[in-house]
Formats: structure tokens, C-alpha cells, sequence
């Protein structure tokens, strides 16, 4: 299934707060009550929204490009590059991590160029110095 710019933003918000009013999401979304709920009937019918919690499906999720950024900053740029990863919707996870690295940002986007665009976006965060990307071929455990 193809899903379009705001599909996503619908997707994201519902990850953050699953029961989030429609009224609401239409309001964050400029869009109607009546498109948004058609939406989510849409995304629903068709196993994009696999259920409540918001849980993606398998087919969906297998779909996107995901990869982890190691990421290296320069003193005292944490509290920025922070707020400004997480304004990007593709960072799914990010963790501040012990060793040569700073971060570890998990991304997910729905194509090889779309994830090329990103880190290129996250390296040119004010703040970072350098990164080193890992695209995710296959999960072999997750639990």
C-alpha cells in the first residue's frame, strides 16, 4: 500500500498517543474529522494499523529502510541536537550511549533515498560532527 505524506503524520501521531481524539488529529493535521476517520478506516482495512498501541504491521514495517546513526557531537551539543532529532518523524528511538559515539539514532523511512536524505539531514544538524551510518538488512530477534 502506498501511503502519502499524511498518512505518515497520522501514523506519527498516533504512535505518540494512540488515543488521541480525531478531533484532534484533525485539528494537528488541518484536516476534517470526516478524511481523517476515513483514513483510519483505510489504514485499518488495509493492515497498515494492525491494531491499538499503535502496532504496525509486519507488511508495512518490512516495507520501510531502517538503519542506526552513530552519532558524534561536539561538546556541549547535546540539549540541541536532541531537540532538533526529535522534530524529525523517521527518528524512532534515540539513545545517548557510552564509547566513541554520543548517540544512537534509529531511523525508519520508506525508501533507500529517502534514508540517504535524512542522514544527510542529521549531519548537518548544527552540533553534530560526524556520523556513521548501519542500514538494518534483517531482524533476527526482537522481543
Amino acid at each position: 500500500m502506498e501511503l502519502t505524506a499524511k498518512d505518515r503524520d497520522l501514523l506519527a501521531l498516533l504512535s505518540e498517543n494512540a488515543r488521541m481524539p480525531v478531533a484532534t488529529l484533525a485539528r494537528k493535521l488541518s484536516l476534517s474529522r470526516t478524511t481523517i476517520q476515513a483514513r483510519l478506516e483505510r489504514l485499518e482495512r488495509c493492515g497498515v494499523i494492525a491494531g491499538y498501541g499503535v502496532r504496525l504491521s509486519d507488511a508495512y514495517t518490512s516495507g520501510l529502510v531502517r538503519a542506526h546513526i552513530l552519532i558524534t557531537l561536539v561538546p556541549k551539543a547535546l540539549t540541541p541536537v536532541t531537540a532538533a532529532l526529535s522534530r524529525l518523524e523517521a527518528v524512532t528511538t534515540l539513545h545517548s550511549v557510552s564509547g566513541s559515539f554520543d548517540l544512537i539514532a534509529i531511523i525508519a523511512a520508506p525508501s533507500i533515498n529517502e534514508l540517504d536524505r535524512l542522514i544527510d539531514e542529521i549531519g548537518d544538524i548544527e552540533g553534530v560532527e560526524r556520523t556513521q551510518s548501519m542500514i538494518v538488512l534483517s531482524t533476527r530477534i526482537m522481543r
